[in-house]
C-alpha cells in the first residue's frame, strides 16, 4: 500500500492545489489575494467579480464553487477507480476508501496551500464537499440543504460553511448507528472520523470569520430588493 498511497497523496496535492479562484479572477483582470478577505474561494471571487462586472460576476463565484469540487472529487475518485482495476494490485474496500481518503486529505491541503501561489489558497470546504461526495452522497446532500437553510437564515456564508461541515460526521454517525455500514449510502466509521476531522480543519481555516461573527463584522449577502 506504500507506494499506491505516495502516489495517491502527490496527486491528490497537486490536483487540490490548481489555484482556480486565482485563475479564474484574474482571467477578468482582478489579482483576488488584493480584494477582500483576500482569499481565492468561491465567495470571494463572486464578491469581487461582482463589484465588477455585476450579476455576469456570481456566476464566476458559483463556476470556482463547481471546479473546486470538480478538484476533491477527482483526487478522491481516481486511486478507487484505479484500485478497482486492480491497478495497485488487488486491493480489497477498505484500501479503497483509505486511498480515497488520503486523496482527499491531500487536495484539501493543496487547495488550502497551494504551491502555485506561494502557499496561499483557498478554505477547503468547496474541495471537501466535492470528495465527500464521493465517499458519503447521503451527507453530503443533507450538508447542503443546512448550508441552504443557515445562509437563507442569517446570510452569512462562513457560518453556513461551518455548520454545514459540522453537520457531516453528526448526520453520518447517526446514519451508522442507526442502519449500520451495510447500505450503500452508509458511511464506515472511518469515513465519520475523517469527516471530523475535516470538520475542524474547515473551522480553523475559517478562525478570522470567526472572530468577525463574534464581533459583528462579518460581511453579509443582503438580498436586493426587485427593481433595485
Amino acid at each position: 500500500m506504500l507506494i499506491p498511497i505516495l502516489i495517491t497523496i502527490v496527486a491528490g496535492y497537486f490536483i487540490g492545489a490548481i489555484p482556480v479562484g486565482w485563475l479564474v479572477a484574474r482571467s477578468q483582470g482582478i489579482n483576488i489575494f488584493e480584494y477582500g478577505s483576500g482569499n481565492p474561494g468561491a465567495t470571494n471571487v463572486m464578491r469581487a467579480l461582482s463589484e465588477k462586472l455585476g450579476r455576469k460576476g456570481k456566476k464566476f463565484g458559483y463556476l470556482v464553487f463547481v471546479l473546486d469540487g470538480i478538484k476533491g472529487a477527482t483526487a478522491t475518485g481516481w486511486p478507487i477507480v484505479a484500485g478497482g482495476m486492480n491497478l495497485f494490485g488487488a486491493l480489497d474496500t477498505a484500501h479503497l476508501e483509505t486511498l480515497g481518503l488520503v486523496g482527499l486529505a491531500a487536495a484539501m491541503l493543496g487547495n488550502s496551500f497551494s504551491c502555485f501561489t506561494r502557499f496561499r489558497g483557498g478554505k477547503g470546504v468547496s474541495t471537501g464537499a466535492g470528495g465527500f461526495l464521493v465517499l458519503m452522497p447521503a451527507p453530503i446532500a443533507i450538508a447542503l440543504l443546512v448550508w441552504w437553510a443557515v445562509f437563507e437564515i442569517t446570510r452569512y456564508v462562513s457560518l453556513a460553511s461551518i455548520i454545514a461541515t459540522a453537520s457531516l460526521p453528526v448526520t453520518s454517525l447517526i446514519m451508522n448507528l442507526v442502519w449500520g455500514d451495510g447500505a450503500w449510502w452508509v458511511p464506515s466509521l472511518v469515513v465519520v472520523g475523517i469527516s471530523a476531522v475535516a470538520a475542524v480543519f474547515v473551522a480553523v481555516r475559517h478562525r478570522s470569520n470567526i472572530s468577525r461573527l463574534l464581533n459583528g463584522t462579518e460581511n453579509k449577502f443582503v438580498k436586493k430588493r426587485a427593481g433595485t
